[in-house]
């Protein structure tokens, strides 16, 4: 299954979760290389909806599952908007959320902190690059995407001096950031802190978490009776996001405490399948060390 593209994660758990043997229509809203939707397919799904924002990605999928014909809808664009337009009813939906290996290699993209890569970390190639967020966003601006995606306590101290530097040159490259974190953030910057702070920026310039919070919801009504909802997060700010939001679905009643009488639905809409958060073998870690922080959770709507 694996591909020069992206190696599916966690493949068995995501399989034994939506059990695509039961036929039916399965979302796959970050198609990457095809390789989730492949093995879909392959184990009995009626048909598979793919979407990614990338369009080499889109084209690296249609190649790789052009024999599955009409099985098989390729829409580019960001999964949340198609997710909040489909009108399709799903048996199942998957959500391997981050960037995949391809991107991360590919320098032009922008997306690592190796020496001399371009700020662009656009997974769509449109909009805003995190240079042209770095060179126009205000002070408080990016305090607190460094504070709020980052959970970078020295937010402000970072937010000055990508301002100060600025003033006097653009932020054109990793090298002007990673410069700017050595003086804000004060000696010397690890490894740790290079990844939480352009992982900040890539969010922001994505706009991950609001597409995350506005999917999750829109594919939870798309779902029939008993259908799936899968998600992969690889860090704490989606997985807390996707942890709340099947807690409350699987909840009899959200009511405020002080509330004498419930007032909400007053029955839960589902089943969070995944009683503890799903992570990689050591053996699949050994063989794809990118899956290193996946973590998948499950929920199933009520019948």
């Amino acid at each position: 299954m694996a591909d020069g593209y992206h190696v599916p994660v966690l493949l068995t758990e995501v399989l034994a979760a939506l059990a695509p043997e039961r036929g039916g229509v399965f979302f796959d809203g970050t198609l990457g290389g095809g390789g989730h939707a492949e093995a879909m397919l392959l184990a009995g799904a009626t048909r598979v909806i793919g979407v990614d924002r990338d369009p080499e990605a889109l084209e690296q999928a249609r190649a790789r599952l052009a024999e599955y014909g009409d099985r098989v809808t390729l829409t580019p664009g960001n999964f949340a908007d198609v997710a909040e337009s489909l009108a399709a009813q799903l048996a199942g939906a998957l959500l391997d959320l981050g960037v995949s290996s391809r991107q991360i290699d590919a320098e032009v993209r922008g997306f690592s902190f190796r020496p001399g890569v371009v700020l662009d970390m656009r997974m769509g190639g449109r909009g805003r690059t995190a240079a042209d967020l770095l060179n126009s966003l205000g002070e408080k601006e990016l305090a607190d995407i460094f504070y709020a995606y980052g959970e970078e306590r020295r937010s402000r101290r970072l937010a000055g001096e990508v301002v100060r530097r600025r003033r006097e040159q653009p932020f054109r490259t990793s090298d002007d950031l990673v410069a700017a974190m050595q003086r804000g953030l004060g000696g010397h910057v690890s490894m740790q802190d290079k990844a939480r702070i352009f992982q900040a920026m890539r969010i922001a310039v994505n706009d991950e978490l609001d597409a995350l919070e506005r999917a999750l919801p829109a594919l939870r009504e798309l779902l029939v009776e008993d259908g799936v909802l899968v998600v992969i997060a690889y860090h704490s700010l989606e997985d807390r996001r996707v942890k709340e939001a099947f807690r409350e679905w699987s909840s009899e009643c959200i009511c405020p405490p002080q509330l004498p009488v419930c007032r909400c639905r007053g029955r839960a809409l589902g089943k969070t399948l995944t009683k503890r958060v799903v992570v990689p073998s050591e053996e699949e870690i050994q063989t794809n060390p990118r899956a290193r922080s996946a973590r998948l959770r499950a929920w199933r709507k009520a019948a």
